[in-house]
């Protein structure tokens, strides 16, 4: 396999053409299940209608399972270091859907990865986790006495016997093929985060049957692995391979990935809300040249980061949606009009998400067990 088709989750991809995936890694494409979401009484979220999330694995097997009263869980992590962005939001909801939906979610703050793999110190992982990771995810709606939340270097319980077992499943050419080339960091933080995904399935910890992993994109090697993993391993313990959900990476302010690297192409959720207006207000659209063009050719939204803004954010109501879309390619609104519109809409969302966020900043400590070292 060549480098280019090799996805580096600990890097920053960009994407160009999701739809090739399905080709080179197997992802299915997410629309083969929408109409069996609706046959189990499931209301596809925004995400899923809008085509943001555009792939999966055993989706349906998953769901099935949970509609037959089985157990499943959804797992996911963060890496806890910085500030809490538009980019982490996209997961983060999706947490939010499948407890809403009823199944237990567990949230990593992947603290071992960050430290190894980012070389983030200690202080800065714990601190960021608690002050910025855990506070925004329960302001975004996830229920705390439905979520179990844990640091990697916190676990207690066979989670981390997991990960030695896991080591002598594959080889070096193996990961290889997967990842491309790999520090002893990078090897560690794999088989960390399989057990991360896999760990939910012992009796220990809920003894699920089903997993499913909400990931971007670019995570896609971790899941691969795991699903490897999960296979192997029958006969010792049976894991069934997890489920998972692909979605698309936005785009930051700038059209490239969104990342707190470059914080003016970032909406960070506690950042001050004028400042979050004013990067948003200089984003780069999809518009032409100038006014005269766009009224004659029509802007392209699917080239447009703010229209992304609209897309997964800011404008819930699909027909709303659809609405500012055709007005935008008839030329009929403009970039500037659809930048104020667009503006007073991340006021309101970040001032109504901030007054929220400040009932929970002192909860996060006593919701999940500290690291000890």
């Amino acid at each position: 396999m060549g480098a280019e088709e090799r996805i580096d989750p600990w890097g920053r991809p960009d994407i160009k053409d999701y739809g090739r995936l399905y080709n080179v890694f197997g992802i299915r494409p997410f629309d083969e299940v929408l109409d069996k979401l609706k046959a189990l009484g499931v209301e596809p979220s925004p995400f899923m209608r809008r085509g943001v999330i555009f792939g999966h694995r055993d989706l349906d097997i998953a769901l099935e399972a949970w509609a037959s009263g089985r157990p499943v869980a959804v797992v996911t992590g963060f890496m806890p270091s910085g500030r809490f962005h538009f980019g982490h939001m996209l997961t983060a909801l999706q947490l939010v859907y499948y407890q809403r939906l009823g199944l237990r979610v567990f949230v990593c703050m992947a603290d071992a990865e960050a430290y190894a793999v980012r070389r983030a110190s200690r202080e800065e992982t714990i601190r960021s986790a608690l002050e910025e990771f855990i506070p925004n995810l329960l302001a975004l709606g996830l229920d705390p006495q439905k979520t179990e939340f844990y640091f990697q270097t916190g676990r207690e319980g066979p989670y981390h016997e997991l990960i030695q077992l896991f080591s002598s499943k594959v080889t070096s050419n193996e990961m290889e093929a997967i990842y491309g080339d790999l520090s002893p960091a990078k090897v560690v933080s794999a088989l960390t985060q399989v057990a991360d995904i896999l760990h939910p399935m012992l009796k220990e910890y809920g003894g699920y049957e089903y997993v499913i992993v909400p990931v971007g994109a670019d995570q896609d090697p971790h899941i691969r692995l795991t699903r490897d993993m999960a296979t192997r391993m029958r006969g010792e313990i049976n894991f069934n391979p997890p489920a998972a959900t692909y979605h698309k990476l936005i785009r930051g302010l700038d059209g490239g990935k969104m990342s707190k690297s470059k914080p003016d192409s970032t909406i960070f959720l506690t950042e001050p809300v004028e400042e979050a207006v004013r990067k948003f207000r200089a984003s780069l659209t999809g518009g032409r040249n100038t006014a005269e063009e766009q009224r004659r050719l029509g802007g392209e939204p699917d080239k447009c980061p703010v229209f992304d803004q609209y897309l997964y954010y800011l404008v819930p109501d699909d027909s709303e949606l659809a609405s500012i879309e055709r007005s935008c390619r008839s030329g009929s609104l403009l970039c500037g009009e659809c930048k104020l519109m667009g503006s007073e809409k991340l006021r309101k969302f970040l001032e109504s998400h901030q007054r929220l966020l400040e009932t929970y900043k002192d909860k996060a400590a006593s919701l999940v067990e500290l690291p000890k070292y």
